[in-house]
């Protein structure tokens, strides 16, 4: 990107649209909170901090999930982590040989990276147009072609990065089933808890957390606003925590306290309300309105309803890697479709042909209201062009899109 456009992306003039952070002001609009602007840090504070976590912030975490989802989760079952991926990264190098993990086609990321840093045993779900690009929660727990003594741990975000489908209601009720029962387990990444109408967490339907291998990852990096702070949590049953925590004693060192009473103040009752219902609502608007937009340039829109990114599908003749590199000389990027692509060698061999070439995701999450206009305007431009390009006698306009449908 910065060879093409000068700077790198972030910096001013640059238009994040690959990025996978939140606005980190306040969402005003929607009367979002203001934001803490400092944090008292006492002589104790500057001791090592607990394995585990701040007492504080367990404490605070676990009243959080018992207050909105009706669980009874105690502080004992929250380890904290310097962000959601360390507590992942963590929980999947401890996995024991037998642990097979199963993973959407089209996932996050960062958890290929993890995985193999790990040498996870792991196999891919269907994840296609034919399934809406929501995998059944069957077929993560298919044993066709198992011997008996492997055990299953299905890796899900959820809301979907980077789809947006979300398991809710009496579909992740019978996911969290099928993860308490005998041989299997789930780690649900819940980064985008929030993003969702309404906001959603597999903790309301864990029967029996302390006798399970159910993970549940959370983090203030999305729905709080604060991926600098880097504060990250896993909710686990109590043996599962102290394995982590042991993890922590040699591993990671414990968790900075300035950061995590930082996070406290980020949990104080009155304003998580006000957080839940503006995050909500801002991003639901962005996430309705960028779509119709898509759709009117022609793309097809695969985006559920969570999360803050559209999963858009290119015209047939075009591809996302392509239409990236000209998007760079716009000083814009989104993530193209391989990239999130589970079953790519690691290494990116060139011989491998990804089913998500036409394919890519487009994050609303960092961009202002203000932008949304010349968001726009530089997709249809650099979209437009690049038809012409490709398709040298179709008509501009709405004339192409109507020509892109025959």
């Amino acid at each position: 990107f910065k060879s093409s456009f000068g700077r790198f992306m972030g910096e001013a003039g640059t238009h994040p649209w690959s990025q996978g952070f939140p606005l980190t002001t306040p969402l005003e609009k929607f009367g979002g909170p203001p934001l803490p602007s400092s944090v008292e840090v006492t002589w104790e504070d500057r001791f090592y901090p607990k394995a585990w976590g701040h007492p504080l912030l367990r404490e605070a975490i676990a009243n959080y999930y018992n207050e909105y989802y009706g669980s009874t989760i105690a502080p004992e079952n929250v380890m904290i982590f310097a962000g959601g991926r360390p507590g992942i990264a963590a929980v999947l190098a401890f996995l024991k040989k037998h642990v097979q993990v199963r993973v959407s086609n089209a996932e996050w990321p960062a958890y290929l990276d993890i995985m193999t840093a790990a040498n996870t045993d792991w196999s891919v779900v269907e994840c296609s147009r034919e399934n809406g690009f929501k995998p059944p929660n069957s077929a993560y727990f298919d044993r066709a072609g198992l011997n008996a003594k492997t055990h299953l741990l299905p890796i899900i975000s959820n809301p979907g990065n980077p789809t947006g489908h979300t398991r809710y209601g009496a579909e992740l009720e019978e996911l969290v089933a099928m993860a308490e029962q005998d041989k299997n387990g789930i780690l649900l990444d819940e980064a985008y808890e929030m993003f969702h109408s309404p906001a959603v967490s597999a903790i309301q339907y864990v029967k029996d957390l302390d006798n399970s291998n159910v993970f549940i990852a959370g983090a203030c990096t999305k729905g709080f606003q604060c991926p600098g702070i880097r504060i990250g949590w896993i909710v686990a049953s109590k043996t599962n925590v102290e394995t982590l925590a042991n993890f922590s004693s040699f591993g990671m060192g414990g968790v900075s306290h300035p950061s995590q009473l930082y996070a406290v103040e980020l949990f104080e009752p009155s304003r998580v309300k006000l957080v839940r219902e503006a995050v909500e609502k801002h991003y639901n608007w962005q996430r309705e309105r960028y779509g119709e937009a898509f759709r009117k340039m022609g793309l097809t829109v695969h985006t559920g309803n969570g999360g803050f990114y559209h999963f858009l599908e290119l015209p047939e003749g075009l591809n996302c890697v392509e239409l990236n590199r000209r998007l760079f000389k716009r000083g814009a990027a989104i993530l193209e479709g391989p990239g999130c692509d589970m079953a790519r060698p690691h290494a990116k061999d060139p011989d491998y042909e990804s089913p998500y070439l036409r394919i890519f995701r487009f994050s609303f999450g960092p961009l202002l209201p203000e932008t949304f206009e010349s968001d726009i305007q530089i997709m249809s431009e650099v979209l437009e062009e690049y038809k012409r390009d490709v398709f040298p006698d179709m008509p501009s306009g709405k004339q192409a899109n109507h020509y892109q449908r025959l």
